[in-house]
């Protein structure tokens, strides 16, 4: 899918073009039709995506064992009030389906591999109050599954799981119970990155397995690694939906820097974001999002946006736009009245030369250590220079650095995948160093020698570069020669910034606030 780039973004202004976040549907340039379109794809294609994944899956199986997944479980928010429903990542990633009370099941014989879904029957009562529910037809064209089995039989299917007896479906469905291992998602512990809470009844199913002859039914095996294992290299499929997500979360970003000058809240700001996700057809967003001005911009995951937007200030926004299960992950910082202090950009300045070096070390074979040891060393020396540090020590670093540099991204805002596996084509993540010289910071080192010397030391400096966070932070693809910018489109540098303000200010077709 062909982008815009900041060139051509600049290039749209001089010409006087329609920009990018113009009401029209039809803008005058081609270029914003086809960044503004999401991915289109045929059934067949998307057929063949999943079979591919399903494949995949079954391939890391042994023979004589079977797959079970459950569909996600609705969440309450108040009473009667469930959250907006989001299907189990790797139900969808395995079905496209996003119809609940569903389950797979995948079962391995030998080295064939048949697939059959649980599906609700359509209900009319239930579909005038909530809306269309999936026909069989729906989801085999969805899906690409031709076995499907109401889903009121799960009770009786998971029965004679339980004791390893044979089940046939009402409709003549038979599928073998005789597996030697059994595959579930199951909980990885307390903070794994697709929450535990979701795999409870997987939990409980293993738990009330028989022990037959002191041997146990099954060999339960955890599906985790295998979904972590190929979730964490992207498609091209994948590809195109991720990058749709980024291009809505870029002109959210956009729009935000083109009318925070006539902002007064920061909820203003916010709502320029959710405003943008909502008309780009977006699911929803990734994560909740961050709009902090000033002193919140010190805040590494500020989410009320109750205070003024003022001039002088910085405005830190990370926002992510979700699509299609897919979540963007995206952070600027810009000067509120458009220019950046002398304070200011030193310290973003920093930030941004961390992220170059992160980027030049991206490649195959690498890993997210070898980029975070480059960041890392780029704001080490710059914190030194600014004498907010008194020695290149990491213990004094992590006062005004105090996370990674990046995660990977996908299904999840913190996608899966194990961190220490060498970068490899396919694979997504986010490179965002920061420096947030906190209002309170040298409040709560502890009472010693040391740090009265320390703090002492960096008085001066710290007293001039109070208040000010940076965090800038892009989706980076890694491709078979080193990575792509995802967020290219995205003014990052500070004359970049500072330019697209200038003229995007003046461009934004209303007023917010007054």
């Amino acid at each position: 899918m062909k982008r815009l780039t900041t060139l051509a973004l600049f290039a749209l202004f001089v010409t006087g073009a329609s920009p990018v976040w113009a009401h029209s549907d039809t803008p005058a340039d081609p270029s914003i039709k086809a960044a503004v379109n999401a991915p289109k794809f045929t059934d067949a294609e998307r057929q063949a995506e999943l079979a591919k994944r399903r494949a995949a899956v079954a391939a890391k199986m042994p023979p004589n064992s079977m797959l079970v997944m459950w569909a996600a479980q609705p969440r309450n928010y108040a009473g009667d009030v469930d959250f907006y429903y989001r299907q189990e990542n790797n139900l969808y990633y395995l079905t496209a389906l996003k119809q609940g009370a569903s389950a797979l099941v995948l079962v391995k014989d030998g080295n064939s591999v048949k697939e059959y879904l649980f599906l609700p029957n359509r209900n009319p009562q239930f579909e005038t109050w909530n809306g269309h529910m999936y026909s069989n037809e729906d989801a085999t064209r969805i899906s690409g599954i031709t076995n499907i089995i109401d889903a009121s039989e799960q009770t009786a299917f998971f029965t004679a799981l339980g004791k390893k007896e044979s089940f046939t479906s009402k409709s003549g469905i038979a599928i073998p119970t005789t597996a030697e291992s059994l595959y579930l998602l199951l909980p990885n512990g307390e903070h794994d990155s697709d929450g535990n809470a979701e795999f409870s009844r997987e939990k409980t199913f293993t738990e009330k397995l028989p022990v037959v002859e002191g041997a146990p039914l099954y060999k339960v095996v955890n599906a985790r690694p295998i979904f972590s294992e190929l979730r964490l290299i992207k498609s091209p499929y994948e590809i195109k939906l991720m990058q749709h997500a980024v291009d809505i979360s870029s002109e959210a970003h956009m729009r935000s820097m083109a009318m925070v000058g006539r902002a007064e809240m920061e909820y203003q700001v916010q709502a320029e974001v959710e405003y943008t996700f909502r008309r780009r057809n977006a699911d929803y967003w990734g994560y909740p999002s961050i709009v902090g001005c000033g002193p919140n911009a010190t805040t590494l995951h500020y989410e009320e946006s109750q205070s003024p937007v003022k001039k002088g200030e910085l405005l830190l926004m990370d926002v992510g736009a979700e699509y299609d299960h897919y979540s963007a992950d995206v952070t600027r910082t810009f000067p509120v009245n458009g220019k950046f202090t002398k304070e200011q950009a030193e310290i973003y300045q920093i930030v941004y030369d961390a992220q170059e070096a992160a980027a030049k070390v991206a490649k195959p074979g690498a890993t997210m250590s070898d980029l975070s040891r480059a960041a890392n060393a780029v704001i080490t020396d710059g914190l030194f220079r600014l004498g907010l540090i008194t020695a290149k020590d990491p213990r004094q670093v992590r006062i005004w650095y105090m996370h990674g540099l990046g995660h990977w991204i996908g299904m999840n805002v913190h996608d899966v995948g194990e961190y220490t596996t060498a970068l490899k084509p396919g694979m997504m993540f986010t490179n965002e160093p920061g420096i947030y010289v906190r209002e309170d910071a040298l409040d709560y080192l502890p009472d010693s020698p040391e740090n009265r010397e320390f703090i002492a030391k960096v008085k001066p400096a710290f007293e001039k570069y109070k208040n000010i966070g940076v965090r800038i932070e892009d989706d980076m693809l890694i491709t078979p020669t080193g990575v792509e910018w995802m967020t290219k489109a995205l003014p990052r540098s500070i004359v970049a910034v500072e330019a697209f303000m200038a003229k995007a200010s003046k461009e934004l077709p209303y007023a917010v606030g007054r």
